[in-house]
């Protein structure tokens, strides 16, 4: 796979970097090989669903994560652009409350390990974008959370200068100070 990994400021949020094999007929990148990814993430995971999302420019969704039956995510785009942002929303964690993004793109290749723990979400950039993601556990409606995606006491600083288009679910998401975190 051939990939590099770069910590960000929450140590296990992770950038990782795939080699890309690029010529005049296009490209060629391994988007995730399990050796590599739990030698040079270190987390050895299992992968259980895989989706995939298409959204319009100015489209933002999250902050989402699962109370119960929590997962991690491996994230990337492949139309497009977005800004990617995880919180930490471990009570016990010396960084909660505090978060990290990112641009994913199309062009730039780069995703975003996301551990269980944290909250996700991300808005479009771009005219339309494409964001593929792999989970370490199933979708329980029943167990998914929102937070706020303007929560001043995040203080996520979107690189938007407009109202972003929410589902109604992400419209009612909690501030983090109201919301179900982890132990």
């Amino acid at each position: 796979m051939a990939i590099q990994v770069t910590a960000t400021a929450l140590p296990e949020v992770k950038i990782i970097e795939p080699k890309v094999f690029g010529d005049a007929r296009g490209f060629f990148l391994e988007s995730f090989n399990a050796r590599e990814f739990a030698d040079k993430v270190q987390a050895n995971v299992e992968f259980v669903q895989d989706n995939h999302s298409r959204s319009g420019k100015g489209v933002l969704r999250g902050l989402h994560y699962q109370i119960q039956h929590p997962q991690g995510k491996l994230v990337r785009v492949v139309e497009g652009a977005v800004f990617d942002v995880a919180v930490d929303i471990r009570r016990s964690s010396p960084n909660f409350g505090k978060w990290e993004g990112i641009v994913l793109s199309a062009e730039n290749h780069k995703q975003l390990w996301i551990p269980p723990g944290f909250a996700h979400g991300f808005v479009v950039l771009s005219e339309a974008a494409q964001f593929l993601y792999k989970t370490t556990d199933y979708w329980y409606p029943e167990f998914e959370r929102s937070i706020a995606w303007n929560d001043p006491t995040v203080g996520i600083e979107w690189p938007i200068d407009f109202e972003p288009l929410l589902a109604s679910k992400d419209a009612a998401g909690k501030r983090l100070a109201d919301a179900d975190v982890f132990e």
